[in-house]
């Protein structure tokens, strides 16, 4: 998988200098992101309601892009862009009415360099119908996990207090059991888009083709304490505008 994808982006490379007297620009782009972080798991020896299973995050993204043909409408698009999300669950009843519930809250940012695939059709002057794939290699700068619980009016009565506690999802050790998380993700994006001259729209999905988790089984974290397998994807939703600031 590794081989392929440094090959994948070292075609896309070459790609680029292949370009030098085609069609070509380079420029911004800004957009909607929408990151969720899945856990496919089991854990027999936990109720199935104390699991969350999906993040689902809102956010932005930023960033720089090359575009080059290479023959006809076939061509790369290459580039950096900097993602910033955030999202909280539902609020979770871990009891009745009068005692506590919990919601968690995440904060992602992420850089990402992207490879995509892409054929041009031109369908007026200037004015391309446009469809792409390929892989996008992510780098988690942060994934801040925050527990909001609230104990319910019972126990603040009696002077227990509501409280929040925080965590960075990187940084979890194999002595925690909550599963951490590694920095590096790679996902696999299809998507479309349109360009008027030197504007353009693009939209479409990222599918996480790597387990995003450090530990493939609670086994080996939390003193073997739960038996639950942890695997996972870290796909992505994205809608981007942009412009080219040079254009051949």
């Amino acid at each position: 998988m590794k081989k392929l994808l440094i090959s994948l982006f070292a075609i896309g490379l070459c790609a680029v200098a292949m370009a030098q007297d085609l069609p070509q620009g380079l420029g911004i782009q800004i957009g909607y992101a929408n990151p969720v972080l899945r856990l496919n798991s089991s854990a027999p020896t936990m109720p199935a309601d104390s699991l969350v299973n999906k993040v689902v995050m809102s956010g932005f993204k930023v960033g720089i892009v090359y575009d080059g043909s290479i023959w006809g409408g076939f061509g790369s698009s290459i580039g950096v862009n900097y993602t910033f999300a955030a999202g909280n669950s539902n609020w979770r009843s871990i009891g009745n009415n009068e005692y506590p519930r919990m919601r968690t809250n995440h904060i992602y940012n992420e850089l990402e360099l992207f490879v995509d695939w892409q054929y041009k059709f031109e369908i007026a002057k200037e004015t391309y119908l446009i469809l792409y794939t390929g892989p996008t290699l992510q780098c988690g700068l942060g994934l801040k996990r925050k527990v909001d619980t609230e104990q319910g009016s019972a126990l603040n009565a009696i002077g227990i207090k509501d409280y929040t506690t925080s965590a960075s999802r990187y940084d979890y050790g194999d002595a925690d059991t909550e599963n951490d998380l590694q920095r590096l993700n790679v996902t696999w994006g299809v998507g479309a888009g349109f360009q008027y001259e030197k504007y353009f729209i693009r939209g479409g999905y990222d599918f996480g083709i790597m387990n995003p988790y450090k530990a493939a089984n609670f086994n080996e974290v939390g003193l073997g304490l739960i038996d639950r397998r942890t695997r996972g994807r870290l796909d992505q939703w994205q809608i981007k505008i942009g412009m080219y600031l040079w254009y051949k």
